[in-house]
């Protein structure tokens, strides 16, 4: 069973996650799954996306950011636990 206490992590995307809807896609994914965060693109051409909120949803949101969107391709994608933040709200694109 997940555990059910709050958690935060970062994901690095790389691959062609760029110009192709992979922001939108994540908060998309995120906001369903009722966490908070952000995603933005970063000047090496990767992705960054951050989330706070249950561990399975966090689960969910790492296999949908495996997925990406249709126009773009996963490489690699490398996951950092973070400390959970209570304050975080919303879903900000970057």
């Amino acid at each position: 069973m997940a555990d059910p206490k709050p958690a935060g992590r970062r994901w690095l995307i790389e691959g062609r996650v760029q110009g192709v809807g992979f922001r939108a896609h994540a908060r998309r994914h995120a906001q369903a799954l009722g966490l908070a965060g952000s995603a933005r693109n970063l000047p090496d051409g990767r992705v960054e996306v951050i989330a706070h909120g249950p561990v399975a949803a966090l689960d969910e949101l790492h296999a949908s950011l495996v997925r990406g969107p249709a126009l773009g391709r996963v490489d690699l994608i490398t996951p950092q636990t973070l400390p959970h933040d209570g304050q975080a709200r919303g879903f900000a694109l970057g």
